[in-house]
């Protein structure tokens, strides 16, 4: 197994957590017959002849087994099994049969990709029915993310959960999914700027873009030390050198706005890459860090 036992415990107690019907809209035989045969899989009690009449017995009709049950069956091999069967599973969780809402079925699909990119799997789009996607699961490789992990501790202090999750979003679909990845890292540092405006009591306008706030904070900030000759001149550098990694962040958004998404177009289309979302990760990251270390710093 490539998908470690502490990723596919991670997965389950997401899908708890959130309360989420791994079965769907459909019956839970009905789901679980798209992926297994219930029929032929002999049960470990004789009275029943097959799975299916066990599973019947037990979640129709005294309703004795909880939600989670399939996960901790090792016939199912879904927390022992091969990475195939977990993969199938989680995909058919999100077929378009199975749930209609393509707000929770992308939730889910984020939700899921955070945990297995770890792992370097993730759920990605093969094609469509009746314009929903069909998704497979693939390994896509342990690809690392520039700057990353120095924001997932240095931004530690700014509403962790959010910042976490969307660091963790950035990383997951840097590779699968660049489009995300750009638009995540994007708001990752307008979530630093706005918190370090906010606590400053710097007004800023709601519509304000990244290489105004950046602007903004920067000139709240004190650059340089005071000891550092030419002080003017070194603040002005650094301004410089921030509004250059303002300017990647904001431009490669912009550069996605161009190509789309990427979602639907014909096999072969010509879109963002991955090192398109490294670069805005890498320069989104590296100047986040900056700003939130010097503010930290200048703390009483």
């Amino acid at each position: 197994m490539k998908i470690t036992q502490l990723t596919r415990r991670d997965i389950l107690d997401s899908i708890m957590a959130e309360g989420v019907n791994w079965w769907g809209r459909l019956e839970e035989i009905d789901f679980l017959a798209r992926i297994y045969d219930l029929d032929a899989m002999e049960s470990g009690i004789p009275r029943f002849r097959s799975v299916r009449a066990e599973i019947l017995q037990h979640r129709i009709s005294n309703y004795d087994w909880g939600d989670d049950w399939v996960f901790h069956d090792s016939r199912f091999g879904l927390m022992n099994g091969d990475d195939e069967t977990l993969r199938r599973f989680l995909c058919e969780m999100l077929h378009p049969v199975v749930r209609d809402s393509a707000t929770e079925v992308e939730r889910l699909r984020q939700m899921l990709n955070g945990y297995l990119a770890k792992d370097g799997f993730a759920l990605v789009e093969s094609t469509r029915m009746s314009g929903r996607p069909i998704f497979v699961g693939r390994y896509i490789g342990l690809a690392g993310v520039p700057g990353a992990a120095a924001a997932r501790e240095a931004l530690a202090g700014i509403d962790p959960t959010y910042v976490a999750q969307q660091i963790t979003r950035m990383e997951a679909a840097a590779v699968p999914d660049p489009g995300l990845a750009i638009g995540t890292a994007k708001e990752l540092l307008e979530t630093c700027c706005k918190t370090i405006l906010t606590e400053r009591g710097v007004p800023f306008s709601k519509g304000a873009d990244i290489p105004e706030l950046v602007k903004l904070t920067s000139k709240e900030l004190d650059l340089t030390p005071d000891d550092v000759p030419e002080k003017a001149k070194a603040g002005d550098t650094i301004k410089r050198l921030l509004s250059n990694l303002a300017t990647i962040t904001q431009g490669v958004a912009e550069l996605r706005n161009h190509y789309g998404t990427g979602h639907g177009k014909a096999a072969g289309a010509k879109g963002l890459q991955p090192r398109h979302a490294k670069l805005a990760i890498g320069a989104a990251s590296t100047l986040a860090v900056f700003l939130v270390e010097t503010h930290n710093a200048q703390r009483p």
